[in-house]
């Protein structure tokens, strides 16, 4: 019980949190490279290239460890539907990212919960029933997580504390460039637009295809190519395709390390094992963890509006895993009683003897 407990809740919660972690300091390392001069087209096609090659040997050993079905003409058109939208959200994702700041990015973020939590409804993914409790939870700690983040984008408060760091030099390069905020917020929203409709359709596959290295391996060499064809029609200039051993050189192997191929494979995972709504429900804490890295890290100043918005986003993101959790329990209850009926006409020495014998 205590093994099938960690795997099913405390590993999936601590994979997503490190993943949102990850991600906010890969688009922050993405806005410094882009501000030394790399192109985002280029950085995306080389970020998922690295990602392929290191999962490569991937689909060789998913054949030999598990018992799979054959990948079929069928599962391979999903995968290429599930790399054009991915493809078209890291796109959208990383223009509006180069307009505004990873900061605007992890903010925006807050449309993913709600637009999974409706798409997994009309796809019946999901089940609501507004008089038990645990669909309540997940509604209510949507809209107040969804709150949360706004808070933080909106209210600034008066300052509470500000700490030196060395990476000053940084936060004043990120600051100090030319920006549009309407355009990146545009472009951002089209993102997490498209973000959940990825974790629908990656869940739809892994139901069908539950190997998550192979269909991640093969998700990322499309990207790639998809990614190709656009750089070459939007960046004419041979030398934006050579990479320079500086910031844009790690960001790319960063990104394809940690984003493209071990942040991909988790989320294929955990939307196998907890479902949709689950893994789009850990975006709004990005926005409390860019916060906090901003201070740790990069010297930004620490507001009460960014206090009270990370209070509440933690405040709807746990009531949501409650009724989760809630759900679950009543599931796998179900389930017990199922697999173990009771004679209940049976009296108990009766049936004990019987066990006896």
């Amino acid at each position: 019980m205590t093994r099938r407990y960690c795997f099913r809740d405390v590993l999936p919660f601590t994979a997503m949190v490190s993943m949102e972690c990850i991600n906010v300091s890969l688009n922050t390392l993405f806005k410094a490279a882009t501000l030394k001069g790399m192109s985002y087209h280029v950085f995306i096609v080389y970020v998922y290239a690295v990602a392929a090659l290191v999962l490569l040997p991937a689909p060789f050993f998913s054949r030999r460890s598990t018992v799979l079905p054959p990948l079929s003409f069928s599962i391979l058109c999903k995968i290429g539907l599930l790399s054009l939208i991915g493809g078209s959200s890291q796109i959208m994702g990383y223009t509006g990212i180069n307009y505004s700041s990873p900061t605007l990015s992890s903010a925006i973020s807050n449309l993913t919960p709600a637009f999974t939590f409706i798409l997994a409804i009309v796809f019946r993914m999901e089940k609501l029933a507004f008089r038990k409790s645990s669909s309540q939870a997940k509604v209510l700690g949507t809209i107040v997580s969804i709150a949360g983040a706004f808070i933080v984008t909106l209210y600034k408060g008066p300052r509470i504390i500000i700490i030196s760091s060395p990476s000053a030099p940084l936060n004043q390069t990120l600051h100090s460039a030319n920006s549009n905020w309407a355009i990146g917020g545009l472009f951002l929203t089209a993102e997490y637009i498209l973000i959940p409709l990825w974790y629908i359709v990656q869940t739809q596959i892994m139901k069908e295809y539950p190997a998550e290295m192979t269909v991640v391996f093969f998700y990322n060499l499309s990207v790639s190519s998809i990614a190709a064809v656009v750089g070459l029609i939007t960046e004419r200039d041979p030398n934006a395709w050579k990479v320079k051993p500086n910031i844009a050189l790690a960001s790319i192997l960063c990104s394809g390390l940690f984003g493209s191929c071990l942040n991909n494979t988790v989320h294929t995972w955990a939307l196998r094992i907890k479902g949709p709504v689950y893994v789009a429900m850990f975006k709004p804490l990005s926005i409390a963890i860019a916060v906090t890295m901003g201070v740790m890290f990069l010297g930004d100043a620490l507001y009460l509006g960014s206090l009270v918005g990370a209070t509440v986003i933690s405040l709807g993101f746990y009531t949501v895993m409650w009724g989760k959790t809630k759900e679950e329990i009543v599931e796998d209850h179900g389930l017990n009683s199922l697999e173990s009926p009771v004679d209940h006409n049976v009296p108990l020495l009766q049936k004990h003897k019987t066990e006896l014998v």
